[in-house]
């Protein structure tokens, strides 16, 4: 259980990246961006040596996931996943992306027993769906929020297997809703009524 907290605190540390974009003038999408993509890089570099040379530092092993032993890490698909929303999205859609993942993801996973699992409870995606709504409903349309929110939902609900290999939710929360969210602003209408 230790672990899965930690494992679920240095997840939603995330949450600076785009808080600081929101907070601090200095910081632009620019910055973000170039931050993202360095530590994607970063990140890849690690999990290369981990995976071909066998670099084992007990860091991999408390954060990582025995799924993840012999195939690229969590960590890295968070990252992935948070660059590619930065580079192909702008803020007003890229950040309550990467807010999801950073903070409703967490979330669930506490409130989830944190094992690979092929559905969640309902009340946790339940939950889920509420948070992943209210983040995007600071930034988007109400109607474009609660399409990212259900993308966000199910992408944490489901983890599908592709040739042997589990398709993270760290990839998929913030790419998946980003193109809902983004759909939804410049598809549905901005109100219902």
């Amino acid at each position: 259980m230790r672990d899965e907290v930690a494992r679920r605190l240095v997840h939603a540390s995330g949450t600076l990246v785009p808080v600081g974009y929101l907070l601090l003038e200095p910081i632009t999408w620019t910055v973000v961006r170039t931050f993202l993509v360095v530590g994607t890089v970063a990140a890849l570099v690690l999990e290369t040596v981990r995976l071909l040379v066998g670099l084992d530092w007990i860091v991999f092993d408390r954060l990582t996931r025995e799924y993840e032993q012999d195939n690229l890490a969590g960590y890295a698909l968070y990252a992935i996943g948070m660059t590619t929303v930065a580079l192909a999205f702008e803020p007003r859609i890229g950040v309550p992306a990467m807010l999801m993942l950073t903070i409703a993801d967490p979330i669930s996973g506490l409130l989830s027993s944190g094992e690979l699992k092929t559905a969640k409870q309902t009340f946790v995606l339940l939950v889920t769906f509420g948070v992943s709504t209210f983040i995007a409903s600071l930034f988007v349309t109400p109607l474009a929020a609660v399409f990212g929110g259900l993308v966000a939902t199910l992408a944490d609900g489901v983890k599908p297997v592709i040739a042997g290999y589990v398709v993270d939710d760290n990839l998929t929360i913030p790419i998946g809703a980003a193109v809902a969210m983004f759909l939804g602003v410049t598809y549905l209408p901005a109100t219902v009524f």
